[in-house]
Parts: structure tokens; sequence; C-alpha cells
């Protein structure tokens, strides 16, 4: 059996109206904090239920809003929800008391720091983004805990979130809200080499595609990708090798060097990214044919061979468009005994 209810965040002074609600025992929503809103009641359109439940919650009677998403909410076995989500900014009456929950203006650029559902985030960056409608699908189980996601009916990456030591805190989040709000998450970045006959080593650089969503156009790690929720940094690696450079690894031939913990801050297409990874890095050197290599378009430009010495020296004095990290690499170097 499915619900049908509608959902809005009305806007103030760069302020979203939030509604903690802390009064049902059985709520679903219990000690989250949400827009207001509520179910349909028997043959109301999606505007006659937002209208009616603002009112009634709040007190105000909106003049100016727009429908800005449908999510499809599931939740454990049982629960399966439709919401209409709306923003508004227009408004008269005076704001009442709520008997779902305490309402309060909260500045937007604090809201993800309140007890939200993992996916209220994933809409929330949506609308900073000015998507002007969009579908977004969020399956939890019943710990709360996001299992998938979904925009436009195309699968959206989810991360474990993880503590500083490397193990996982228990949050799933999706990798657009993991990427503003610096969250620490996992990563397999692979380096393949092959030995000169004269000494010393080749780095295989692959040049990220302009369609990248951070550092498009520079080189980088031969191949590298985050590791999704539930996966693990091996399995990851292999996946990668053979998604981005159609190059099939075993496992045994990924030589394991460490773990390397990087992280910046930069502003792509207008808006903030902060990455925060803990990244296995492993080093392969089986024989690679480039000229046979499926380069995954939307990933990888070109994939070229540097001399790891020539490389270094791009990378510390800026003549390599890169974003590579310095001491990774190093760790490489040093592994294949050229520092």
């Amino acid at each position: 059996m499915f619900k049908l209810s509608t959902l809005c965040y009305i806007e103030k002074d760069n302020r979203y109206l939030m509604l903690h609600r802390t009064v049902k025992e059985n709520d679903v929503n219990k000690d989250k904090w949400i827009g207001v809103g509520g179910h349909f009641e028997d043959r109301e359109s999606p505007e006659e239920c937002l209208l009616r439940e603002v009112w009634e919650e709040t007190g105000f009677i909106l003049t100016s809003y727009k429908y800005r998403g449908l999510v499809t909410f599931v939740y454990g076995e049982d629960t399966v929800e439709y919401m209409s989500l709306y923003t508004a900014d227009g408004f008269t009456g005076e704001q009442t008391a709520c008997d779902e929950g305490e309402l309060e203006w909260v500045d937007k650029k604090e809201v993800l720091g309140l007890n939200l559902w993992e996916g209220d985030k994933i809409f929330f960056r949506l609308l900073d983004e000015g998507r002007e409608f969009f579908s977004l699908k969020l399956v939890y189980d019943e710990t709360d805990t996001l299992q998938y996601a979904a925009l436009d009916g195309k699968e959206m990456e989810l991360f474990d979130i993880l503590n500083p030591d490397g193990s996982k805190t228990g949050i799933v989040r999706e990798r657009g809200v993991a990427h503003r709000e610096s969250s620490l998450h996992a990563a397999s970045h692979i380096w393949v080499v092959r030995k000169k006959e004269k000494g010393g080593y080749d780095v295989l650089l692959q040049k990220r595609s302009a369609v990248k969503d951070s550092n498009a156009g520079c080189y980088d790690i031969s191949s590298a990708g985050h590791v999704a929720a539930g996966d693990e940094y091996l399995t990851t690696a292999v996946r990668e090798l053979k998604e981005e450079l159609g190059l099939r690894a075993a496992p045994k031939d990924l030589k394991f060097i460490g773990i390397h913990h990087g992280g910046f801050e930069d502003v792509f297409y207008g808006m903030p990214f902060k990455d925060d990874e803990l990244s296995a890095v492993y080093v392969y050197s089986e024989p690679v044919d480039v000229e046979g290599l499926r380069l995954q378009q939307e990933e990888v430009e070109e994939v070229i061979w540097m001399d790891y010495g020539d490389c270094r020296r791009g990378i510390l004095d800026g003549t390599l468009n890169n974003c590579i990290y310095i001491e990774e690499f190093e760790m490489v170097g040093k592994y294949l005994g050229v520092l």
C-alpha cells in the first residue's frame, strides 16, 4: 500500500522553516528535521494538500510556491510514499505553534548540520544547484540507513562514511553530498607501471574527461574510483581497471603498497567541492598494450606513458597539469625503488 503526501520548504531571508518532529512516538520522522506538509485527504490535489497542510502546521497562507520534485520514499518492508516536494517564498499570516513538533527558521548554510534523512540532503543539494524539477527515489532500511538512491531513474553513487581510522561509521551518504560536506570516504588508486630497459620506470597517466565533476582535463592516477557502500578496496580496484581502461586484472596482480589520506577544497561549475579520502594504493606491473585499451569516454580522455622522474618533476614544479597527490606518488616511487 502506498501513501501520497506533500513536503514544503518555506524560504525567508536565506533561511528555511524547519520542523523538528518531536511529538509523535510512532512517527517515522521522530526526532528528524523536515519541512512542513502531510498526507493527502480524500480527492485532494497536491496543491490543495500543500496549502491546507502549511496552514494547519504554520498558520501561513502561501502566496508563491513552486513544485520542485517528486520523491519516492521507501522505508523497510511496508512503507512506500510519493511526496510532492515544493518550495515557497511568499506567504501571509502569523506563525502559530505546530502540534507535530517545533518550528524554527534555520540559515540555509546550517541546515545540513541538523538531524536530517540522508536522502533529504540530496534534494537540498539539488535545490541549491537550481534544478528545476527532479524525480528522486530513496530506499531505507528500518535503521534509517540509506540503501539506494536514484535521480531521474539513474542510480546514484553511495559511500560508506568512515572514521579517521578507516572503520565505518554506519552512515551511508550520496556522492554529491559527501563532497559538499567533506565526508571521509574510501577510494582505490591503481598505478600502472612498466620497467624501462635502461633502468627506471614509466607510469601510465590518464587524462580526466572534460565532463568530470572535478579536475576535468587534468592528468591523474592510471585508474581510480570510489569504493561503493558495502564494497571493498580490492574489488573496487579490479572493477575500475576494467571499467576505465578495459584492463582485465587478476586481484593477485595488484600489489597493495599502503593507505593514503588525501583531501582538497575547490569550486567546480560554481559549486563547492570538498574531497576527503582514504585511498588504498596499488601498483600493477603486468604488461599493458596501450593501443589495446578501451577507455571509458565519460571518465578518461586519453592515457600516456611518462617517465617516473619526469612526472615527479612536473608535479612539483607545476608544469604538468595534474591532480596527483605528491605524497602518494612518492609512495609509488619508494615501492619501485626509484626514490
